[in-house]
Parts: C-alpha cells; structure tokens; sequence
C-alpha cells in the first residue's frame, strides 16, 4: 500500500448535533500527526467559541508546540438573526473567496468549511462552485464540509458522507445552548 495521501473530501450532515464537533475531532486528529488544519466558520462569527479560543491559544503558541490550527469565524450568524437575505448572501461570498484562497494556497493539509452545507441549501452558494473548486484542489488535500443540508450533488461527489442524526435533544427540554457543549 502507498504510503502517499489521497486527499479525501468527506460531508458531514445531518438533522443531529455534532457535524462541527466530528470536524474539530478530526482536526486534532490530524494536527497530532503534523497536519497544518484551516477551518472557515460560515455561520458562526459573533460567538465567542471554545474552538476558537483553543486555536488562538495553539496559534500563540506555534513554535513551541508545531501545530498549525487556524480558526476563522465568519459569519453574520443564523439567517434568522440577521433576516436579511442580501446581507447573507454578501457575507457567504466573503467567506467563499477565504475558503477558496486555503483550498487553493497549497498551505493546509486539512480544511474545514463548517456549515457550508447550510450557505448553499439556503441559496447562497451554488453547490456547482464548491465543486469546481474540490475538483481543482491539490490531490493530498483533505477537506471536510459541513452542516445540515448538504446538497445531492456534493454528497455525491465526496468520498464519505456522515449524517448525524437527531434521536434525542436536550433543546427539545428547554435547555438552552451551554458553553463548552455548543460553542
């Protein structure tokens, strides 16, 4: 077996908690075998993450440790905050042009597009860009979409596509989003 990387892209989608979750595993998974990992966040931007402060905290720290994780929030948050389409549609065009520029950089080994998925049901990002992209990318180059939604034709072109399934939420209780289990 050849010890060179396929680059993969791999979906993970579905109705259930967990899509970014299952992504920052796999970013740690890599960063401990060397990888330099990006991650885009399409929805998340006004939120003050554990991901992000963890990646600042890494990135401060970079010499000393050899990890290469960045952590970049976009977004303008959910659409139903916002409510105002153009508005939604100008910031996920700021944030395609980033990812494309980390897909295409040859300076990540690992890129995760959190909530992509979410951008391109909702109208927008058309799926046909995302894929031109992934077509073109460097063939080691891994890289991860995520967010419920994900269209056919993406989970049709990826190499593994995961849906998360919902079975039991504690929103559904009333528990309100906590620090640390959501953001």
């Amino acid at each position: 077996m050849s010890k060179r990387r396929h680059g993969l892209v791999l979906v993970v989608t579905g109705d259930g908690k967990g899509k970014t979750t299952s992504s920052l595993g796999l970013a740690f998974r890599a960063l401990g075998n060397g990888f330099r990992v990006f991650m885009v966040q399409y929805i998340k931007g006004k939120w003050k993450t554990g991901e992000k402060k963890l990646a600042d905290l890494l990135r401060a720290h970079a010499e000393v440790l050899g990890l290469d994780f960045e952590v970049r929030p976009m977004g303008d948050g959910f659409t139903w905050i916002t409510q105002n389409r153009d508005q939604d549609i100008a910031t996920t065009k700021e944030i395609w042009d980033v990812s494309k520029e980390a897909i295409t950089a040859g300076k990540y080994d690992l890129v995760i597009l959190d909530e992509i998925n979410v951008v391109m049901k909702l109208g927008y990002l058309d799926p046909a860009a995302v894929l031109e992209v992934l077509r073109a990318r460097d063939p080691d180059l891994h890289v991860v979409l995520t967010g419920r939604g994900a269209p056919p034709e993406i989970c049709d072109f990826a190499d593994t596509v995961s849906e998360v399934r919902a079975v039991k939420h504690h929103y559904k209780a009333g528990v309100k989003a906590q620090q640390g289990i959501e953001f």
